[in-house]
C-alpha cells in the first residue's frame, strides 16, 4: 500500500469515528439537532479517539476545513487537498450509513445540522466564528513546542467547547463532511448551504488571524500568491499531508 493511500484510508476511518460517535449519541439521547448536553461530549471525545487512532498516519484532519487551513498555511500541497476532502466526505457518509443500519433515515435526520431558534443569520455566524476559532487552535497547537504533549486533548476539548456554545444556534457542525453525511442519509437539507459555506470562510478567517497574530506575518498577499502558484504548478506536488499537520 502506498503512503498516500494509507493516509487517505486513515482519513476515511478517522472521519467515520468522529461522525459515527457524535451522530449516534444524538440519535440515542435525543434533544433536537444537538442531542441535548450529550452531543458535545460525544463529538469532542469522538474526535479525541479518532486522533489517537489515526492522526499519526494521516495528520488527523477528519474535516475539510482543517485540510483547507493546512493548505493555506503551506503544510500540505494543492494536489493532496482534494483527495483528503473526498476521503473525509466518504468517511462521514459511511458513518451515517452505519447509523442507518442501527436506526432509520428519520433518526439519522435528527443528527443533521439545522439552524436553531436564532434563525439562519445566527447559524451562519455561529459556524463562521467558531470555525475560525477551531482553526486558530489547530494551527497554533500543532506548531507549538509547549503544546506538543497535549495537542490531541486541546483539539478535542476545543470541539467540545464549540458544541456547547453553538448547538442552540446551528446544531454545531464546523465540519462540512459531518453535515453532508447526516443530510444525505437523513434526507434533511434544511438551509444546508450554511454548513458548506460558513465553515470554509471561517477557516480562511482563522488562518488570517493566526498568520498575523501568532506568526506575526502581515504579508498575507505573498502567502496567497504562493498558494496560487502551488495550485497552478505542473508536475509532482511537494506537499506531504501526513507531516506537520494535526499530528505534528
Amino acid at each position: 500500500m502506498t503512503k498516500q493511500m494509507q493516509q487517505l484510508i486513515a482519513e476515511v476511518f478517522g472521519t467515520f469515528v468522529l461522525v459515527f460517535v457524535g451522530a449516534t449519541a444524538v440519535v440515542a439521547w435525543g434533544g433536537g439537532p444537538g442531542g441535548g448536553s450529550v452531543a458535545p461530549f460525544a463529538f469532542g471525545i469522538g474526535l479525541l479517539a479518532a486522533l489517537y487512532m489515526f492522526a499519526e498516519t494521516s495528520g488527523g484532519h477528519f474535516n475539510p476545513i482543517v485540510s483547507l487551513a493546512m493548505f493555506l498555511d503551506r503544510r500540505m500541497g494543492a494536489r493532496e487537498v482534494v483527495p483528503y476532502w473526498i476521503a473525509q466526505f466518504v468517511g462521514a457518509v459511511l458513518a451515517c450509513l452505519a447509523l442507518l443500519l442501527m436506526s432509520s433515515s428519520d433518526d439519522v435526520g435528527l443528527a443533521a445540522t439545522v439552524p436553531g431558534s436564532h434563525g439562519v443569520r445566527g447559524a451562519f455566524f455561529a459556524e463562521l466564528f467558531c470555525s475560525a476559532l477551531f482553526m486558530i487552535v489547530i494551527l497554533a497547537v500543532t506548531k507549538s513546542e509547549a503544546s506538543r504533549s497535549t495537542v490531541y486533548v486541546a483539539i478535542g476539548l476545543t470541539l467540545l467547547a464549540i458544541h456547547f456554545a453553538i448547538v442552540p444556534f446551528s446544531g454545531s457542525s464546523v465540519n462540512p463532511a459531518r453535515s453532508f453525511g447526516t443530510a444525505l442519509i437523513g434526507n434533511r437539507w434544511t438551509d444546508f448551504w450554511i454548513y458548506i459555506i460558513a465553515p470554509p470562510l471561517g477557516a480562511i478567517l482563522g488562518w488570517v488571524i493566526y498568520t498575523v497574530v501568532v506568526r506575526g506575518r502581515t504579508d498575507i498577499g505573498g502567502d496567497l500568491r504562493a498558494v496560487r502558484t502551488d495550485m497552478t504548478r505542473p508536475g509532482p506536488d511537494p506537499g506531504a499531508p501526513g507531516t506537520d499537520t494535526t499530528a505534528s
